[in-house]
């Protein structure tokens, strides 16, 4: 590709991942603020009144983290990795087999969603307020990058050894052998990577698993819209003639 398709495909990504961050940030705000709101409450309640005379001001309050606060990080998120996924969709194009536009951002989307998130979030899944330990958050947050970094490296790597299995297996044989590869390694690092459970013992186990589901909710509408959005943004400019043809008939030829 040249720069200027780069440059184009960029800001069609970086657009597309906006549209997808308003899309999560409806699920966010109506499935995932709920749950964050009861934890706050519990965790308002176990502590009591403690400290009641020698309370800070709060900085900014739970009105605002939960509108304007959500709103920028869920769109700025979606903006940011919009641009990175558009970037990684330049270089994958006509490289992981021969896929359109379309098939191209959604298979990009979807392995994306599963290394950058679903994997480290099975090994250490999100918590709530009131749950985990302020003394070790910088342990827990430098175990989940590196469980994220391995991930995705691992996916790359997963799709290098596939790519150089094809000419002596098959597409299929190889793409099993690659799979298998990722899920054996990811396997051995869920067990040797330290275990994280930090959940108080009274804490509701529906509220839990309602706040995890939401988060997996909030990533699947983002990562899924944005494959959905940007495949035709991509499709309409690279292939224009394909993408404005009703299905099954032909374009006339144009004198």
């Amino acid at each position: 590709m040249n720069s200027a398709t780069v440059r184009n495909l960029l800001v069609r990504g970086m657009l597309a991942g906006l549209a997808a961050g308003v899309l999560a940030l409806v699920v966010a705000y109506f499935l995932g603020e709920p749950s964050v709101d009861t934890a706050i409450g519990l965790e308002g309640h176990a502590a009591g009144h403690e400290h009641e005379h020698g309370q800070e001001v709060e900085l900014v309050s739970r009105s605002l983290q939960s509108t304007a606060g959500l709103a920028t990080g869920v769109l700025v998120y979606g903006v940011s990795f919009g641009g990175i996924a558009a970037l990684a969709y330049c270089f994958a194009l006509g490289r992981v087999g021969r896929f359109g536009p379309r098939a191209t951002a959604l298979l990009l989307s979807g392995t994306a969603l599963l290394a950058v998130y679903v994997v480290p979030f099975l090994k250490y899944p999100a918590n709530p307020p009131a749950v985990g330990d302020a003394d070790t958050i910088g342990k827990r947050t430098a175990l989940y990058f590196l469980m994220m970094v391995l991930s995705v490296l691992l996916a790359v790597g997963a799709v290098i050894l596939g790519k150089r299995l094809a000419p002596s297996l098959g597409a299929w044989y190889a793409t099993v052998t690659a799979v298998a590869a990722y899920a054996v390694v990811i396997g051995l690092a869920y067990a040797f990577l330290p275990v994280v459970n930090e959940v108080p013992e009274h804490f509701p186990a529906t509220l839990l698993w309602r706040f995890r589901l939401s988060a997996l909710a909030i990533q699947t509408v983002l990562w899924g819209g944005f494959g959905l959005l940007f495949g035709e943004l991509a499709e309409r400019m690279l292939n224009p003639r394909s993408a404005d043809a009703p299905s099954g008939r032909s374009v006339p030829a144009v004198n």
